[in-house]
Order: structure tokens, then sequence, then C-alpha cells
């Protein structure tokens, strides 16, 4: 069938080809982004003799059908860690590149609590930011490489469900006001927070007191778990040092390309946008030029 000049079955046809190629690209802009992810690994670590490992959640905020989307630390997460490290003959070095607004206690502490446990060096590594479950799973290292930019945060448990948290500590610390009408609800609540609070201590002290020391591993488990600050208070590098965490600043570029390997998710606009190239320092002209 024809309309003027025009086939109507090969108008379809070039339909149909632009229908797979829209589902076939992406597949292959995934398959060749995961391609240069390995090989950065892999170069990594022959580097550094390590195991390299990638915990990024890059898609902090997406949606999908215009449902809101969050990424964070989950038990698919701690799975695939531990078998990483599983994997890992007993005294390779770990490296882990970090990147995460944090998320499930549970699954932080297992990643935590392995990495702890194995005998080898383990470093973790901080482009822009490990918030709460991040900042737990960073303390179960050797030595943290924190750039001069990125931050950690407390690990304070957070209670609540259905998009409404609330910090245990302030839990407890309304609790403290006398309410004669307060609800049997209320009062499990405290308890719970009560709880939550004195369980995260208790990891936060034991990954520290091997490399601390009792008296100091209690401080810094008080400081970050029973509510100092709030949730996202940012821990920077001068804080964290001060607080007698193991950082150093000394990032590798490799740690900076691999980060551009994980792009944010989806087909919109950045909000931040530049020309990707180094700059020289503008030249500053000598007596007797200007």
């Amino acid at each position: 069938m024809q309309i003027g000049n025009i086939n109507i079955s090969d108008l379809l046809n070039v339909v149909w080809i632009l229908i797979l190629l829209s589902f076939f690209i992406p597949f292959m802009q995934r398959r060749i982004l995961t391609g240069q992810r390995m090989a950065t690994i892999r170069v990594m670590e022959k580097k550094r003799q390590s195991r390299v490992i990638t915990m990024i959640h890059r898609q902090e905020t997406m949606s999908f059908l215009g449902i809101p989307i969050a990424r964070y630390i989950d038990i698919e997460d701690s799975e695939a860690v531990l078998r990483a490290i599983r994997l890992t003959p007993p005294e390779m070095p770990i490296d882990l590149v970090l990147h995460t607004p944090g998320g499930l206690v549970l699954a932080a502490e297992q990643i935590a609590c392995a990495l702890k446990r194995h005998a080898g060096k383990v470093t973790v590594f901080i482009p822009h930011y490990a918030m709460s479950g991040g900042t737990l799973v960073a303390l179960s290292a050797d030595e943290i490489v924190l750039d001069n930019n990125a931050v950690l945060g407390p690990v304070d448990p957070q209670l609540g469900g259905q998009q409404s948290y609330y910090p245990a500590a302030s839990i407890l610390k309304a609790l403290e006001t006398p309410n004669p009408n307060r609800d049997d609800h209320i009062l499990i609540l405290g308890d719970v927070a009560r709880k939550a609070i004195d369980q995260v201590y208790n990891t936060v002290y034991n990954l520290l007191l091997e490399q601390h020391g009792k008296e100091k591993a209690d401080e810094l488990a008080r400081t970050l778990s029973e509510g100092r600050w709030t949730h996202d208070y940012p821990i920077d590098f001068e804080q964290a040092k001060a607080l007698g965490l193991p950082v150093n600043d000394q990032v590798p570029k490799e740690i900076y390309d691999l980060m551009e390997l994980y792009p944010q998710a989806g087909q919109r606009r950045p909000s931040v946008e530049f020309i990707p190239v180094p700059y020289m320092p503008p030249r500053t002209p000598g007596k007797g030029q200007r």
C-alpha cells in the first residue's frame, strides 16, 4: 500500500528498526560501561596487588514511572560483598571504593564485621561521601582514604517507617518529658530506641577496639552513635582526623576515573555541567611584563 510516494510497509520497517535500536543501543552502552569498569578495577588490582570491591550508590535519587526510588546499602549488597571476601585469599589486601548515603544497619554491620575479620589490610576509599551505614563500614578499615572534600557521618540509629524516620536519641529525649497521656506504642518505641543505640554502640566499639584501645574506642563509639549531631551532619577530613580515625587524603587518580564510570541513571538533564578537561593555572605576568 502506498500513500503518495511513501510505501507503508517500508515505513513500518523503519519504525520497527527504530524501536529495536532504542532497546539495543542502551543495552550495548551498559555492556561497554560494565566492561570499562571491570578493566579499570583490574588495573587497580594489579597495581595494588589487592581485591578491589566497589559499593557505589550513585543513583541517590531517580524515578520509575514517576515513583521515586532510592539506592541504599541493603541485604543484596551485603551478600555480594561477603561473597567477594570469601573469594579473596585471607592475606590479600582488600580495597573498598565506597559511595553511599547509608542503608540497613543489618547489612552495614554484616559488611563491616566481615571486613574486620579479614586478615589482610583493608583500605576504604571515599571520594565523595559515606554516610550512616557507609561510615559504619568505613570504621572497619585499617585505613580510610578520604578526599579533602569528602565526608563521613554519624551512625546513630533511626527508627520508623513509611518514609518517616526519627533519631533514636531524640525519641529517648522526648520521653524524658513527663506526659501521662502517652500510649503503649510510644513507650515501646522508646524501649526499641534504647536497644538500637546500645547495639550500634557495641558494634562501633568492637570495630575500633583493636586499633584504638578501650578508652578511645568507647569515646568514639559514644560520639558517633548517641545522637550528638543530626544524622546528616558532615564529618569532614579535618574533623575525622581530629577524632582519631585512621584517615589520609591521598586518593589515587584511578578512584576518580572509576567513579566516572558509574553515571547517574535516567535520561534527564544533569544538574551540574562543565567542560571535562583539566585547565592550566593562569600565568601571572612578572615585573616588567605588564
